[in-house]
Protein backbone atom coordinates (compact mmCIF):
# COMPACT_ATOMS: atom_id res chain seq x y z
CA UNK A 1 0.00 0.00 0.00
CA UNK A 2 1.39 3.42 -0.92
CA UNK A 3 1.74 6.34 1.11
CA UNK A 4 -1.06 8.98 1.28
CA UNK A 5 -0.78 12.01 -1.17
CA UNK A 6 1.33 15.01 0.25
CA UNK A 7 -1.54 17.63 1.60
CA UNK A 8 -2.46 20.36 -0.21
CA UNK A 9 -1.36 24.03 0.27
CA UNK A 10 -4.44 25.20 1.90
CA UNK A 11 -4.34 21.63 3.80
CA UNK A 12 -0.57 22.62 4.69
CA UNK A 13 -1.11 26.07 6.16
CA UNK A 14 -2.60 26.63 9.45
CA UNK A 15 -5.93 28.14 10.19
CA UNK A 16 -6.51 31.69 10.59
CA UNK A 17 -6.82 32.88 13.85
CA UNK A 18 -9.61 35.21 14.45
CA UNK A 19 -10.62 37.22 17.71
CA UNK A 20 -14.02 38.68 17.86
CA UNK A 21 -14.57 42.36 19.32
CA UNK A 22 -18.95 42.91 20.10
CA UNK A 23 -21.49 43.46 22.46
CA UNK A 24 -25.47 43.20 21.47
CA UNK A 25 -27.38 40.10 20.00
CA UNK A 26 -26.45 41.23 16.92
CA UNK A 27 -23.04 40.59 16.89
CA UNK A 28 -23.43 38.04 19.27
CA UNK A 29 -25.36 35.59 16.07
CA UNK A 30 -22.55 36.94 13.72
CA UNK A 31 -20.28 34.74 16.65
CA UNK A 32 -22.33 32.13 16.64
CA UNK A 33 -22.23 31.80 12.90
CA UNK A 34 -18.74 32.21 13.05
CA UNK A 35 -17.99 29.52 15.61
CA UNK A 36 -20.16 27.32 13.60
CA UNK A 37 -18.19 27.60 10.69
CA UNK A 38 -14.78 27.36 12.25
CA UNK A 39 -12.50 24.63 10.98
CA UNK A 40 -9.41 24.18 8.78
CA UNK A 41 -9.70 28.09 7.58
CA UNK A 42 -10.23 29.47 10.96
CA UNK A 43 -10.66 29.46 14.68
CA UNK A 44 -12.40 31.68 16.83
CA UNK A 45 -9.03 32.24 19.15
CA UNK A 46 -10.65 34.80 21.63
CA UNK A 47 -13.39 37.13 22.41
CA UNK A 48 -13.36 40.80 23.20
CA UNK A 49 -16.63 42.12 24.53
CA UNK A 50 -17.73 44.77 27.39
CA UNK A 51 -17.76 44.14 30.93
CA UNK A 52 -20.75 42.64 32.64
CA UNK A 53 -23.39 44.48 34.00
CA UNK A 54 -26.09 44.31 36.53
CA UNK A 55 -29.63 43.03 34.70
CA UNK A 56 -32.90 42.63 35.41
CA UNK A 57 -34.54 43.08 39.34
CA UNK A 58 -31.98 41.17 41.06
CA UNK A 59 -29.27 43.16 39.42
CA UNK A 60 -27.55 40.05 38.61
CA UNK A 61 -24.35 40.58 37.14
CA UNK A 62 -24.84 38.97 33.41
CA UNK A 63 -22.43 38.77 30.70
CA UNK A 64 -23.42 40.54 27.52
CA UNK A 65 -24.74 38.78 24.78
CA UNK A 66 -21.70 38.18 22.98
CA UNK A 67 -19.77 37.29 26.35
CA UNK A 68 -23.00 34.90 26.72
CA UNK A 69 -22.21 32.64 23.25
CA UNK A 70 -18.29 32.86 24.16
CA UNK A 71 -18.82 31.59 27.34
CA UNK A 72 -20.62 28.25 25.91
CA UNK A 73 -18.38 28.39 23.76
CA UNK A 74 -15.61 28.20 25.96
CA UNK A 75 -13.47 31.07 24.69
CA UNK A 76 -11.34 33.02 26.42
CA UNK A 77 -13.33 36.10 26.64
CA UNK A 78 -11.57 39.80 27.67
CA UNK A 79 -14.02 41.77 29.15
CA UNK A 80 -11.83 45.42 29.37
CA UNK A 81 -12.97 48.60 31.44
CA UNK A 82 -10.72 50.89 28.95
CA UNK A 83 -8.96 49.44 25.91
CA UNK A 84 -6.53 52.01 25.68
CA UNK A 85 -4.25 50.31 28.65
CA UNK A 86 -1.15 48.35 28.46
CA UNK A 87 -2.51 45.23 30.20
CA UNK A 88 -5.63 44.94 27.86
CA UNK A 89 -2.64 45.02 24.80
CA UNK A 90 -0.79 42.66 26.45
CA UNK A 91 -3.54 40.42 26.64
CA UNK A 92 -5.02 40.62 23.19
CA UNK A 93 -1.44 40.29 21.39
CA UNK A 94 -1.19 36.89 23.42
CA UNK A 95 -3.91 35.27 21.83
CA UNK A 96 -1.91 36.50 18.43
CA UNK A 97 -4.48 36.89 15.93
CA UNK A 98 -4.27 37.30 12.21
CA UNK A 99 -7.68 38.90 12.25
CA UNK A 100 -9.60 40.94 14.43
CA UNK A 101 -12.93 41.06 13.46
CA UNK A 102 -15.38 44.23 15.18
CA UNK A 103 -19.19 43.80 15.43
CA UNK A 104 -20.97 46.62 17.24
CA UNK A 105 -18.30 46.53 20.04
CA UNK A 106 -19.44 50.47 20.16
CA UNK A 107 -15.79 52.21 20.82
CA UNK A 108 -13.33 53.95 18.21
CA UNK A 109 -10.36 51.48 18.29
CA UNK A 110 -6.61 53.05 18.65
CA UNK A 111 -3.72 52.25 16.18
CA UNK A 112 -2.03 49.58 18.76
CA UNK A 113 -5.10 48.04 19.45
CA UNK A 114 -5.61 47.54 14.96
CA UNK A 115 -2.11 46.48 14.62
CA UNK A 116 -2.52 43.71 17.15
CA UNK A 117 -3.74 41.73 13.95
CA UNK A 118 -1.13 40.22 11.67
CA UNK A 119 -3.19 40.73 8.98
CA UNK A 120 -5.66 43.45 9.44
CA UNK A 121 -8.82 44.29 11.64
CA UNK A 122 -12.22 44.39 10.19
CA UNK A 123 -15.41 45.68 10.70
CA UNK A 124 -18.97 44.35 10.40
CA UNK A 125 -20.75 47.39 9.82
CA UNK A 126 -24.79 48.02 9.34
CA UNK A 127 -25.08 49.98 6.10
CA UNK A 128 -23.84 50.25 2.61
CA UNK A 129 -21.29 52.71 3.84
CA UNK A 130 -20.19 55.65 3.39
CA UNK A 131 -24.14 56.23 3.95
CA UNK A 132 -24.78 55.98 7.76
CA UNK A 133 -21.67 55.88 9.37
CA UNK A 134 -21.93 56.09 13.36
CA UNK A 135 -23.91 54.48 16.12
CA UNK A 136 -27.34 53.90 14.43
CA UNK A 137 -27.13 53.07 10.86
CA UNK A 138 -29.86 50.59 11.23
CA UNK A 139 -32.01 52.80 12.66
CA UNK A 140 -30.79 55.63 10.09
CA UNK A 141 -31.76 53.75 7.45
CA UNK A 142 -35.15 53.40 8.39
CA UNK A 143 -35.58 56.98 9.49
CA UNK A 144 -34.08 58.11 6.21
CA UNK A 145 -36.41 56.33 4.46
CA UNK A 146 -34.16 54.40 2.38
CA UNK A 147 -35.47 51.52 -0.27
CA UNK A 148 -32.06 49.01 0.81
CA UNK A 149 -29.72 48.50 3.58
CA UNK A 150 -27.09 46.01 4.08
CA UNK A 151 -24.00 45.70 5.70
CA UNK A 152 -20.59 46.41 4.62
CA UNK A 153 -17.40 44.54 5.93
CA UNK A 154 -14.15 47.08 5.95
CA UNK A 155 -11.23 47.94 7.31
CA UNK A 156 -11.03 49.16 10.40
CA UNK A 157 -9.03 52.47 10.68
CA UNK A 158 -8.74 55.40 13.41
CA UNK A 159 -11.81 57.00 12.43
CA UNK A 160 -15.08 55.88 12.42
CA UNK A 161 -15.82 53.87 10.09
CA UNK A 162 -13.69 55.52 7.45
CA UNK A 163 -12.11 52.55 6.44
CA UNK A 164 -11.67 51.02 2.74
CA UNK A 165 -13.97 48.67 1.55
CA UNK A 166 -13.52 44.70 1.35
CA UNK A 167 -17.27 43.96 -0.13
CA UNK A 168 -20.92 45.01 0.53
CA UNK A 169 -23.88 42.84 0.40
CA UNK A 170 -27.56 44.41 0.14
CA UNK A 171 -30.92 43.97 0.65
CA UNK A 172 -34.42 45.63 0.04
CA UNK A 173 -36.27 47.28 3.11
CA UNK A 174 -40.40 46.25 3.65
CA UNK A 175 -42.59 49.09 3.69
CA UNK A 176 -43.06 47.90 7.33
CA UNK A 177 -39.62 47.29 8.31
CA UNK A 178 -38.00 47.76 12.03
CA UNK A 179 -35.26 48.19 13.57
CA UNK A 180 -36.00 45.02 14.96
CA UNK A 181 -36.90 43.16 11.92
CA UNK A 182 -33.95 44.85 9.96
CA UNK A 183 -31.34 43.77 12.84
CA UNK A 184 -31.98 40.31 12.24
CA UNK A 185 -31.77 40.25 8.50
CA UNK A 186 -28.28 41.69 8.71
CA UNK A 187 -27.12 39.85 11.59
CA UNK A 188 -27.48 36.64 9.50
CA UNK A 189 -26.39 38.57 6.34
CA UNK A 190 -23.29 40.28 8.23
CA UNK A 191 -22.20 36.59 9.11
CA UNK A 192 -22.34 35.45 5.29
CA UNK A 193 -20.49 38.82 4.55
CA UNK A 194 -17.90 38.17 6.67
CA UNK A 195 -17.22 34.61 6.41
CA UNK A 196 -16.78 35.69 2.49
CA UNK A 197 -14.36 38.35 3.46
CA UNK A 198 -12.94 35.65 5.79
CA UNK A 199 -12.39 33.59 2.47
CA UNK A 200 -10.91 35.94 0.70
CA UNK A 201 -8.23 36.38 2.82
CA UNK A 202 -7.45 33.19 3.25
CA UNK A 203 -7.34 33.27 -0.73
CA UNK A 204 -5.02 36.26 -1.15
CA UNK A 205 -8.23 37.80 -3.24
CA UNK A 206 -8.81 40.78 -1.06
CA UNK A 207 -9.65 43.83 -2.84
CA UNK A 208 -9.50 47.19 -1.01
CA UNK A 209 -12.08 50.59 -1.98
CA UNK A 210 -11.71 53.72 -0.45
CA UNK A 211 -14.71 55.14 0.44
CA UNK A 212 -16.19 57.88 -0.93
CA UNK A 213 -15.88 61.03 1.63
CA UNK A 214 -18.76 62.97 -0.33
CA UNK A 215 -20.82 60.73 -0.03
CA UNK A 216 -20.78 59.98 3.77
CA UNK A 217 -23.72 60.93 5.84
CA UNK A 218 -23.47 59.95 9.87
CA UNK A 219 -25.94 58.92 12.63
CA UNK A 220 -26.19 59.96 16.32
CA UNK A 221 -26.42 57.32 19.03
CA UNK A 222 -29.77 56.24 19.88
CA UNK A 223 -31.38 58.21 23.15
CA UNK A 224 -34.91 57.95 24.48
CA UNK A 225 -35.18 62.11 24.25
CA UNK A 226 -34.81 61.32 20.60
CA UNK A 227 -37.73 59.22 20.65
CA UNK A 228 -40.61 61.94 21.58
CA UNK A 229 -42.65 62.93 18.43
CA UNK A 230 -42.87 66.23 17.25
CA UNK A 231 -46.15 66.59 15.81
CA UNK A 232 -45.34 69.74 13.73
CA UNK A 233 -43.28 67.33 11.50
CA UNK A 234 -45.18 65.45 8.40
CA UNK A 235 -46.86 62.43 8.90
CA UNK A 236 -44.29 59.99 7.19
CA UNK A 237 -41.55 60.72 8.72
CA UNK A 238 -43.42 60.03 12.34
CA UNK A 239 -44.28 56.72 10.79
CA UNK A 240 -40.07 56.23 9.87
CA UNK A 241 -39.78 57.26 13.46
CA UNK A 242 -42.15 54.62 14.78
CA UNK A 243 -40.89 51.70 13.43
CA UNK A 244 -37.20 52.96 13.86
CA UNK A 245 -37.22 52.63 17.60
CA UNK A 246 -39.21 49.70 17.58
CA UNK A 247 -38.42 47.73 20.00
CA UNK A 248 -36.01 50.57 21.42
CA UNK A 249 -36.94 53.25 22.70
CA UNK A 250 -39.61 53.31 20.93
CA UNK A 251 -41.41 56.42 19.85
CA UNK A 252 -43.91 58.33 22.50
CA UNK A 253 -45.74 60.76 23.14
CA UNK A 254 -48.26 62.04 26.42
CA UNK A 255 -51.83 62.65 26.34
CA UNK A 256 -53.45 64.42 29.66
CA UNK A 257 -49.90 64.34 30.90
CA UNK A 258 -49.17 60.82 30.59
CA UNK A 259 -46.18 58.92 28.74
CA UNK A 260 -47.82 56.59 25.71
CA UNK A 261 -45.95 55.18 23.62
CA UNK A 262 -46.36 54.01 19.45
CA UNK A 263 -45.64 50.67 18.79
CA UNK A 264 -47.67 50.67 15.19
CA UNK A 265 -48.52 53.61 12.87
CA UNK A 266 -49.84 54.22 9.56
CA UNK A 267 -49.85 57.30 7.47
CA UNK A 268 -53.54 59.02 6.77
CA UNK A 269 -53.43 61.55 3.39
CA UNK A 270 -54.48 63.88 6.25
CA UNK A 271 -57.29 66.22 4.98
CA UNK A 272 -57.97 63.66 2.04
CA UNK A 273 -61.06 61.34 1.76
CA UNK A 274 -61.35 58.40 4.18
CA UNK A 275 -60.39 60.23 7.64
CA UNK A 276 -63.09 60.84 9.68
CA UNK A 277 -63.64 64.68 11.17
CA UNK A 278 -64.63 65.30 14.31
CA UNK A 279 -62.58 68.38 14.16
CA UNK A 280 -62.26 70.29 10.96
CA UNK A 281 -58.79 69.31 9.42
CA UNK A 282 -57.84 73.21 8.57
CA UNK A 283 -58.07 74.03 12.48
CA UNK A 284 -56.72 71.33 13.68
CA UNK A 285 -53.43 72.00 15.67
CA UNK A 286 -50.36 69.20 14.81
CA UNK A 287 -51.18 66.16 18.02
CA UNK A 288 -54.70 66.78 18.00
CA UNK A 289 -56.96 63.72 17.55
CA UNK A 290 -59.02 64.58 14.39
CA UNK A 291 -60.90 61.57 14.27
CA UNK A 292 -61.52 58.01 16.24
CA UNK A 293 -62.85 55.55 14.03
CA UNK A 294 -62.16 53.55 12.20
CA UNK A 295 -58.55 54.71 13.86
CA UNK A 296 -57.35 56.78 16.26
CA UNK A 297 -55.57 59.89 13.50
CA UNK A 298 -53.49 62.75 14.90
CA UNK A 299 -53.10 65.44 12.89
CA UNK A 300 -49.52 66.29 11.85
CA UNK A 301 -47.75 69.24 10.53
CA UNK A 302 -47.88 67.36 6.89
CA UNK A 303 -50.64 64.67 6.94
CA UNK A 304 -52.40 62.60 9.70
CA UNK A 305 -50.66 59.53 11.52
CA UNK A 306 -53.25 56.83 12.75
CA UNK A 307 -52.22 55.13 15.65
CA UNK A 308 -52.71 51.23 15.68
CA UNK A 309 -50.70 49.77 18.51
CA UNK A 310 -49.92 51.76 21.77
CA UNK A 311 -48.92 51.19 25.68
CA UNK A 312 -49.06 53.07 28.62
CA UNK A 313 -46.93 53.18 31.64
CA UNK A 314 -47.40 49.53 33.46
CA UNK A 315 -49.71 48.15 30.89
CA UNK A 316 -49.61 46.14 28.09
CA UNK A 317 -49.38 46.66 24.02
CA UNK A 318 -52.80 46.97 22.87
CA UNK A 319 -54.79 48.22 20.14
CA UNK A 320 -54.86 52.05 19.59
CA UNK A 321 -58.64 52.14 19.59
CA UNK A 322 -59.20 50.15 22.54
CA UNK A 323 -56.46 52.10 24.41
CA UNK A 324 -58.78 55.18 23.73
CA UNK A 325 -61.95 53.34 24.56
CA UNK A 326 -61.16 52.68 27.90
CA UNK A 327 -60.13 56.23 28.16
CA UNK A 328 -62.97 57.61 26.71
CA UNK A 329 -60.87 59.93 24.84
CA UNK A 330 -62.65 61.84 22.30
CA UNK A 331 -61.85 63.69 18.96
CA UNK A 332 -60.39 67.41 19.95
CA UNK A 333 -57.80 65.74 22.48
CA UNK A 334 -54.14 67.10 22.15
CA UNK A 335 -51.18 64.76 22.49
CA UNK A 336 -47.85 66.51 23.13
CA UNK A 337 -48.96 69.18 24.99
Amino acid sequence: MGSPPPPSASEARAPLRIVFMGTPALAAHILERLIAASGQDFIVVGVVTRPDQPRKRGLKMEPSEVGAVAERAGLPTLKPVKIRTPEFLAELKSLAPDLIVVAAYGRILPNPVLDAARLMTINVHGSLLPRHRGAAPIEGAILEGDRESGVTIMRVIERMDAGPILLRRAIALAADETQGTLKEKLAELGASALLEAIAQFRDGTVIETPQDENLATYTAPIEKARAVIDWSVDAAQIERMVRAYDPWPVARTTMAGEDLLIWRAAVRAGTSRGVPREVPARTAAPGTIIGLKPDATVQCGDGALALLEVQAPGRRRMAAAEYLRGRRVVAGTRLGS
